[in-house]
């Protein structure tokens, strides 16, 4: 196993992923813009739907495995790939086919061809996947991760890109979903050439038993970490209707969407970084100590600025969502002290326990929202923020306090 990286890396990294992340949200803001110009709430709120219920499926392909590459031993390397590679082509193709079926069960049930097709149209990405997961973990493992930010975020600011020159050509919902998979060999050419892996047939692959203990408690948390930041908009469409959930969408992107750019990048190099330390409660303080001197100030600039930038780069028409904008982006802060926390839980081989706390957070967060929703949609951002706060502040406390218990003793 390699040895751990040096706070300077961990800083290069982070801001490697971070500039990869605030690209894609900046290009990100274009599809808003584009989007809100070209389409109305309504057909917004059903490319929502279908882009929710695709995000929430997305989230098994996080299944661990990339992270068993990154903290294998060097002796075990052969043998945990072709173990990997093995997983990840049977997950993927499974994940394609589950959506598919998905997709015919919309049209069944609901009669809405354009959803179904859009959710359909979602799953193909993942026979993009299976061919470059090994080499993203390996590259990972030797920490490319500037390169693998970078090839990340070249995929997601092409994808942006031609959604909003689609988005303004042709005023259809599909115009959100196509680019998902028309720009995924991007990432697929990009992870081969940086990180070259072929499967061996002569290595006898690891046991599937620790991939399967470790994956299953990491698919949880991916699982319900995907509900709580999408069933909420499932909610809100079956509540209110498909107008109101294209007009949450809209602020959700413009607001958490960006401000969460930070803490998505963060959890990206946080693992490897805290799997390789040889304190992991130190590095975890001076991690989170990072994080949040960057993403405190940025997050109170952009919920101060939103009553500002939302009308001039949104147009008329949109004004009374500001508000929306403003509380929505300070969630972004607990966010980020729980992503520090559950990193740590990871590292640690503690993946139950972080399932057990995001499945409390997505529950509660579900509940507020469907029990705010009668009240309007400035009511639910209100209690998104609180229920978040509280309960991913109190998930972390195990982690706040031996960071703080470290701390005091090194003083």
């Amino acid at each position: 196993m390699p040895n751990g990286p040096a706070p300077s890396a961990f800083r290069r990294h982070l801001l490697a992923y971070g500039a990869s992340e605030a690209a894609g949200k900046i290009s990100r803001l274009a599809v808003v813009v584009a989007v809100a110009r070209g389409l109305d709430p309504a057909a917004i709120g059903l490319a929502a739907a279908a882009l929710a219920v695709g995000d929430i499926l997305k989230a098994l392909t996080e299944n661990g495995v990339g992270q068993r590459i990154v903290a294998a031993r060097e002796e075990d390397l052969p043998a945990v790939c072709a173990r990997a590679h093995r997983i990840y082509w049977a997950w993927s193709l499974g994940l394609f086919a589950v959506q598919t079926l998905a997709a015919c069960l919309v049209w069944t049930v609901s009669g809405d061809v354009l959803v179904a097709a859009m959710i359909g149209i979602l799953g193909a990405e993942y026979l993009f996947m299976p061919g470059g997961l090994v080499s993203c973990a390996l590259a990972m493992r030797e920490g490319k991760l500037s390169s693998t930010a970078a090839i990340a975020g070249g995929q997601v600011v092409a994808a942006n890109m031609a959604t909003a020159a689609l988005a303004l050509l042709w005023a259809n919902p599909l115009a959100l979903v196509l680019p998902r998979v028309l720009s995924a060999p991007i990432w697929l050419v990009g992870m081969r050439r940086l990180r070259p892996w072929r499967h061996d047939r002569a290595v006898a692959p690891a046991p599937a038993a620790p991939f399967l203990r470790y994956g299953a408690a990491v698919l949880g948390v991916e699982f319900v970490k995907a509900l709580r930041l999408h069933a909420d908009k499932l909610v809100i469409g079956a509540i209110l209707g498909a107008e109101a959930l294209g007009i949450y969408f809209f602020a959700f992107n413009a607001g958490l969407g960006l401000a969460s750019s930070f803490s998505q990048a963060f959890a990206q190099v946080l693992f490897p970084h805290l799997a390789m330390a040889a304190d992991r409660e130190r590095a975890l303080g001076s991690a989170m100590r990072l994080a949040l001197l960057v993403i405190v100030p940025v997050v109170a600039l952009q919920s101060f600025a939103a009553p500002i930038y939302v009308p001039i780069l949104f147009g008329a028409g949109w004004e009374d969502v500001s508000g929306l904008v403003s509380i929505l982006c300070l969630a972004a802060i607990p966010a980020t002290i729980w992503t520090a926390a559950a990193q740590w839980l990871r590292a640690r081989d503690r993946a139950g326990a972080e399932f057990v706390a995001t499945a409390c957070t997505a529950a509660a967060l579900i509940g507020a929202t469907a029990a705010f929703a009668p009240l309007g949609l400035e009511a639910v951002a209100i209690g998104y923020l609180a229920v978040a706060s509280a309960t991913q502040l109190a998930a972390a406390w195990s982690a706040l306090r031996c960071t703080l218990l470290t701390n005091r003793k090194e003083a």
